[in-house]
């Protein structure tokens, strides 16, 4: 994805002190999803929503917006310091964000374990600050979560899933599990970026190991 991915940046995250200024106003971005037409920003009565980190985000949201019951996708960066940081800025290593997708879903249709299920089986989990070639701070999978039952359900996917890939000769998982933090969305080009660039670049690999699901009432 990124031309900055190949250049020298830090492989930790930045502390306040260090991280970027950022600035007060957000950034502009698109006002209606370039699939569906649904709007990316407001409420969105009787939906659900998280946000998954998983490598690019043009590939993730992807991933994310052809699964039945997702209503809205929207990529965005999240996890850092700076307020309402760009690209440039989020691709240096210096805001402490990672690139996220936001899922907007009917917990009707879809539940949250399956989206999870699909994140982990989506992705290689284990890598740390990358995702295959594409290395930086902003890569690294993380998934934040609406209220401590939701949290709950994922790290029990979580741990049943790194038990699986140890079996088959991965390591330990990497992904962090966090409450809901601000959501800053990207600019207008990135969203469903995918869509208008069907040949487009997409660094998603999953580890080939499937991930087990029907652990949500036993949480």
């Amino acid at each position: 994805m990124n031309i900055f991915a190949r250049f020298s940046k830090p492989m930790t995250l930045p502390t306040a002190d260090d991280a970027l200024p950022g600035r007060a106003e957000p950034l502009q971005t698109a006002e209606r999803h370039a699939v569906n037409g649904e709007p990316l920003q407001g409420h969105w009565p009787g939906m659900e929503t998280a946000v998954f980190a998983m490598g690019c985000f043009w590939g993730a949201e992807r991933l994310f917006w052809m699964m039945d019951g997702v209503t809205v996708t929207a990529v965005g960066y999240i996890g850092g310091v700076t307020a309402n940081p760009n690209y440039r800025e989020v691709c240096s290593g210096k805001t402490g964000h990672t690139e996220g997708v936001l899922v907007v879903y009917d917990p009707e249709k879809v539940t949250f374990e399956k989206l999870v299920s699909k994140f982990f089986e989506g992705h290689d989990p284990t890598q740390g600050m990358r995702q295959g070639n594409d290395v930086g701070t902003q890569y690294r999978s993380a998934i934040f979560v609406n209220g401590e039952d939701r949290q709950a359900v994922a790290e029990k996917i979580k741990a049943a899933f790194e038990a699986k890939l140890k079996a088959a000769g991965h390591g330990e998982i990497t992904t962090t599990i966090h409450a809901a933090q601000t959501f800053y969305y990207a600019e207008a080009e990135h969203q469903q970026y995918l869509h208008k660039v069907p040949n487009g670049y997409c660094g998603l690999g999953g580890t080939g190991v499937s991930c087990p699901v029907g652990l949500g009432a036993a949480a």
